[in-house]
């Protein structure tokens, strides 16, 4: 524990900066993330990211991430990043030509579906940061108050397994405990806020979708740990002392930021 803090400690030493400041600083930051999510997944599934299919994977992250206003303004007005992405996608299914069936669309599929999941997720921070500072601090507010709460409540009173077979410290009161834990801190960080503006809705809808915002941070949570009993490996990565890596505590956000996305919240 003691450990976990002063990580926690000095990670939101340099985060809080990041975030504040906005603009490219963020962005370039969401992309170095994205990168180091990409070899996390490569690493737990036993693949070199220095190699054909990693470091198209990792390109094609990053070329979710960072906004084609800032950084690729010389691109068509219609072209976006979508199409950008898809070009790495159009060169691994290349693989297949040129390895004569050594390279199989199986194989192309994995490096495809790990950009997506890491730069879709990251893409989304940094879109949330580029409407206002407030909402994306409103999405790490329900996720940090989901995990405390869940944790905590579920230590305290946690009795009845919510997924063994894939969390087994996981409890259903942890879980009930944390969307109660987002919902509390939400209505307190809604209520005082002075950028009301910034979100499109009332109060009470806010909160509703708080709700799914949690539950879905928890859901999150629940895959990356599934592929990690896949891989059969206890976190991501070792980039952050007692926590793991990048991906044991995004796991959560790259889930909430798009659906935040999807609900018009920026």
């Amino acid at each position: 524990m003691r450990q976990r803090v002063i990580t926690a400690a000095v990670a939101l030493v340099v985060f809080i900066p990041i975030i504040w400041y906005g603009g490219f600083v963020i962005e370039l930051a969401a992309a170095v993330l994205a990168v180091v999510g990409v070899y996390e997944l490569f690493r737990m599934k036993g693949l070199e990211i220095v190699s054909f299919e990693g470091i198209l994977s990792a390109l094609g992250a990053v070329l979710l991430v960072l906004p084609k206003e800032r950084w690729f303004f010389f691109l068509p007005e219609k072209a976006d990043n979508f199409i950008l992405f898809y070009l790495t996608v159009m060169i691994l299914l290349g693989g297949l030509v040129a390895s004569k069936n050594m390279y199989t669309i199986s194989q192309a599929g994995f490096p495809v579906i790990t950009s997506l999941y890491v730069g879709v997720g990251f893409q989304n921070f940094v879109n949330a940061r580029a409407t206002g500072f407030v909402v994306l601090l409103y999405a790490l507010f329900v996720v940090w108050a989901t995990d405390i709460g869940a944790y905590f409540i579920g230590k305290r009173f946690g009795k009845r397994k919510l997924w063994p077979e894939v969390s087994p410290n996981k409890t259903i009161e942890g879980s009930l405990g944390g969307i109660l834990s987002a919902v509390v801190v939400a209505l307190l960080f809604l209520t005082l806020t002075p950028n009301k503006e910034l979100f499109t809705y009332n109060l009470p809808i806010m909160l509703a979708m708080t709700v799914v915002f949690s539950i879905v941070g928890q859901f999150g949570d629940l895959v990356e740990s599934s592929i990690k009993r896949h891989y059969d490996v206890k976190d991501s990565g070792t980039i952050l002392p007692g926590h793991g890596g990048i991906l044991d505590r995004f796991d959560s956000l790259l889930f909430v930021f798009p659906i935040m996305h999807l609900f018009g919240l920026f």
